[in-house]
Order: structure tokens, then C-alpha cells, then sequence
């Protein structure tokens, strides 16, 4: 891709394989990088370290950390220790999903971006080996960026906030030779839905296959810590 004059974006950073790489991308197309993270009552902390440790290495502008809670609502895996993560492939929509998160963290990206002047969002969502959630289809993403245009003072103003998804359409392998030519440290990611409490992967859930499956289609050497 060719590279852009610097100016801001904001990057989401969940501190996963998807995410980092699209900060690398973002990075090597010499944005001004601004990463949001999201304490939102997931199960563990294991994730937001990963990702304060991503933000430093890649080198942000500015990392901030949001307490945004939404825990409270249940009806995930992720957020509801009641509800077991699944050790093997499911059909429909995963029990992993968790209710309209991409559409609420978005939403805090479009006003921080607004408030920076940026006109770009980067997210990592992948239609490809996720297209059993909802809010990471092409559909949801050109849904929110006509919401974006219409909702924002920018958007009347003429200055459209764009949310991108430069990995949608690859596969985990494509996403991992990309960040591989662009030196991300796949050591500090992680991806695991239920990590022990030293941030080791289960090896098990749907996350930490699609990962391990990645790496060996990729030929690349996979450093994910297992417990």
C-alpha cells in the first residue's frame, strides 16, 4: 500500500493477533497512531496487558486504556463466567459474541477521532474465520460508516470519518505473513478466549485453533504460550 502523509487515526487494540497487525499496517502507512483499548468486564486482564505491551513496541501517540463495562448484560462467554467457553466448533453464532461490542466501541472510536480530527478508523475485524459474528461482516462495517456520516458534526462538515478493515477479507495465514513482513512480535499478542492467570493460551477454544491453524498455513514459527 501506498504510503499516506501523517495524520491521526485511531487504532482499536484489543491485544489480539488481528489487532496488532492492523496497527502495524496502520503504522507502516505512516498515520499518527492513537490505540483504544477496552476494559469492558471481559474475564480476564491477561488481554489488556498484551496490549499496553503491543502499544509500546509498535510506538503510539497516545494509548488509552477505556473502562467501559459491559459485563453486567451477560449472554457471553467472554463477559459471564456462568457461561462456558466452548472447547469445540459450534454452528450459528458463537456464544463467544459479545452483544453489539463492535458497534459500542466504534462508537467511543467516532467520537475520540472526531475530537482528534481524524478522519480515519482502523479495526481489525475479519469476515473470513469470524463470519459467525455479526458486527464483523462488510455489511455492519458500511452500516456504520453511513452512521458515521450522518452523526458526527464532521460528517455534516463534509470531513466523513472512515472506519477501515484492511484484514477483512484475508484468511488468519494472509494475516499473519502480512504482520510477519512487518516485523510484528506475535510473542506479546494474545488471542485465547480463556488464558490461565500467567496469560497462557488454552489451545482449545475457537480463538487459540484459528490461531495455531494460521501459523502452520503460514509456515510461520508460532510463538503463542499454551498452559
Amino acid at each position: 500500500m501506498a504510503q499516506k502523509k501523517s495524520r491521526p487515526a485511531v487504532v482499536l487494540l484489543s491485544g489480539g493477533l488481528d489487532s496488532a497487525t492492523a496497527l502495524a499496517l496502520a503504522k507502516s502507512q505512516g498515520y499518527l497512531l492513537y490505540a483504544l483499548t477496552f476494559d469492558y468486564g471481559q474475564r480476564h486482564r491477561a488481554e489488556l496487558e498484551a496490549a499496553g505491551k503491543i502499544a509500546d513496541t509498535v510506538g503510539v501517540v497516545e494509548h488509552r486504556v477505556v473502562t467501559l463495562d459491559v459485563g453486567w448484560m451477560g449472554g457471553s462467554a467472554l463477559t459471564d463466567n456462568e457461561i462456558a467457553v466452548p472447547q469445540q466448533p459450534g454452528e450459528g453464532i458463537p456464544v463467544t459474541y459479545v452483544p453489539a461490542r463492535n458497534t459500542i466501541f466504534l462508537a467511543v472510536a467516532l467520537a475520540w477521532a472526531e475530537t482528534l480530527v481524524a478522519r480515519d478508523i482502523i479495526i481489525g475485524i475479519n469476515a473470513v474465520d469470524y463470519s459467525g459474528y455479526p458486527d464483523c461482516r462488510p455489511e455492519f462495517l458500511e452500516a456504520f460508516n453511513a452512521l458515521a456520516a450522518l452523526a458526527t458534526r464532521a460528517g455534516v462538515d463534509g470531513r466523513t470519518i472512515r472506519v477501515l478493515a484492511p484484514l477483512m477479507d484475508m484468511d488468519k495465514a494472509g494475516i499473519i505473513r502480512t504482520g510477519d513482513r512487518l516485523g510484528v512480535d506475535y510473542a506479546l499478542t494474545l488471542s485465547c478466549y480463556n488464558p490461565d492467570n500467567a496469560g497462557r493460551a488454552c489451545g482449545h477454544c475457537d480463538s487459540c485453533r484459528f490461531r495455531a491453524q494460521g501459523f502452520a498455513e503460514a509456515k510461520v514459527a508460532d510463538p503463542t504460550r499454551y498452559h
